[in-house]
C-alpha cells in the first residue's frame, strides 16, 4: 500500500493515506475500533472499491485492475459468513472449490480434511441453515482456505465463536503461517486477542495509521518503560509510588535493571518486600498512549 486513501461520496475520508508493506508468511494485525477504515482497507486491497488518492498491489497485481488475479490467489473471510443455507457443509465447499477450478474430487477431498481440523466433519451433511454462528464462521475459514490460497484476509474471525473453538482458529491461523507460509492480514478490535496471535500490527484510528511494527517497535515508538507492581510494608523514600492497597504499590521504571535497586531501596529504609512484578505496555497501552497523543 503507497498512500492508500479512500473518500466516499458523501465526504467520508474513510482510508486516509496509508502505507503498509507485508512479508510473506507473516501475521499481521491491522487493529483498530468500529470505524478505523479496516474492513474499507480489505476491499480495496481485493479489488471491492477503487482508490480515490494512492495505490496497492497484491503479489505485484492491481486489484482494481485485475480482482480476480487477486481473488485466485487469496482468501476472505468476513464478520458475516456470507454461503448457501440450502446447501451442506460439504457441498458449499465442493462447490467453492468448482470456482477456483478445483474438480469436485479434489474439492471434496480438501474439503473434508479442512473440516476435521476445525471440528466440522460429523456436520459435513447438513444444511448450512441448521448451523450455529460459530459453525457458520468456521465454515467461513475453510471455504476461504479451499484453493490454498497464499495470501488470507480475516475480518474478526472469531466472532461469534466460544472459547474452544476461538482457540482452534487461533491455532490453525499461526500453523498456516508458520507451515504453509500463507501471510495473514487480521482485521479485528479485540487488541488482546491480536497480541496472542500476531507478528506485527498496524494500529488505525479514523482511517489514519497511527504506527506500525512489531510490539518491541511499538512499544520504543511510544517511549514507554515498564510497571513495576511492589507488595511490601513500610515502603517510603523518594520515588512516586501509586498506592494501590495497603500492602501493593506501583511504579514506572525504564528498564527491569532498575529493579533490584528499588527492592534494596525499600530493604534498607526499614521496608519489607514480599513480592515484585514488572509489566511490559501491552498491545492496548501503546494503543490507547498513541491515540491520546493524537
Amino acid at each position: 500500500m503507497k498512500d492508500l486513501s479512500k473518500i466516499y461520496s458523501n465526504g467520508k475520508k474513510a482510508v486516509d493515506s496509508v502505507n503498509i508493506t507485508l512479508e510473506q508468511g507473516e501475521i499481521f494485525g491491522f487493529l483498530g475500533p468500529n470505524g478505523a477504515g479496516k474492513t474499507t482497507t480489505v476491499k480495496l486491497l481485493n479489488g471491492m472499491l477503487i482508490p480515490t488518492e494512492g495505490s496497492c498491489r497484491i503479489f505485484d497485481i492491481d486489484p482494481a485492475q485485475e480482482p480476480e488475479q487477486v481473488h485466485a490467489r487469496s482468501g476472505v473471510v468476513t464478520e458475516h459468513a456470507q454461503m448457501y443455507d440450502h446447501l451442506t457443509g460439504l457441498e458449499n465447499l465442493i462447490f467453492y472449490g468448482s470456482v477456483f477450478g478445483l474438480d469436485e474430487a479434489e474439492s471434496e477431498k480438501r474439503g473434508k480434511k479442512l473440516l476435521e481440523e476445525l471440528d466440522l466433519l460429523e456436520a459435513k451433511d447438513q444444511k448450512l441453515g441448521t448451523y450455529s454462528t460459530g459453525m457458520r464462521q468456521r465454515l467461513s475459514l475453510a471455504r476461504a482456505l479451499i484453493h490454498e490460497p497464499k495470501l488470507l484476509f480475516l475480518d474478526e474471525p472469531t466472532s461469534g465463536l466460544d472459547p474452544e473453538n476461538a482457540q482452534k482458529v487461533h491455532a490453525m491461523i499461526c500453523k498456516l503461517a508458520r507451515e504453509k507460509g500463507i501471510t495473514v492480514f487480521l482485521c479485528t478490535h479485540q487488541l488482546r486477542y491480536a497480541q496472542e496471535i500476531c507478528t506485527r500490527y498496524g494500529l488505525m484510528e479514523e482511517g489514519r495509521l497511527l504506527s506500525v511494527g512489531t510490539l518491541e517497535e511499538l512499544r520504543a515508538d511510544v517511549g514507554s518503560g515498564m510497571t513495576v507492581m511492589i507488595k511490601a510494608k513500610g515502603i517510603s523514600g523518594g520515588r512516586a509510588y501509586r498506592r494501590m492497597d495497603d500492602m501493593t504499590f506501583e511504579a514506572d521504571i525504564k528498564d527491569e535493571d532498575e529493579i533490584p535497586g528499588l527492592v534494596r531501596e525499600i530493604v534498607e529504609a526499614g521496608g519489607e518486600v514480599y513480592q515484585v512484578s514488572a509489566k511490559l505496555p501491552s498491545l492496548e497501552d501503546i494503543y490507547f498512549t498513541l491515540t491520546a497523543h493524537e
